[in-house]
């Protein structure tokens, strides 16, 4: 459960570093991903854009596997 737990949350620091270039292909601006500003800084956490990131690996990995 733990690994679990890190795992979502490297996925999503990723994401969010990544944040610039994800925007111009069209992610991040999903229903679900949520923006919002606590102590003056923006913080973006990409709900919707891990879950489609997510079904694309899982599907390259389902037909690398064959």
């Amino acid at each position: 459960m733990i690994r679990w737990l890190i795992i979502i949350f490297l996925a999503l620091l990723l994401i969010n570093g990544l944040h610039g270039w994800l925007e111009r292909i069209g992610l991040g601006r999903l229903p679900g991903d949520f923006r919002f500003r606590l102590f003056g800084r923006e913080l973006f956490l990409p709900l919707a854009s891990t879950v489609l990131l997510s079904l694309v690996a899982a599907l390259i990995a389902r037909f690398v596997k064959l």
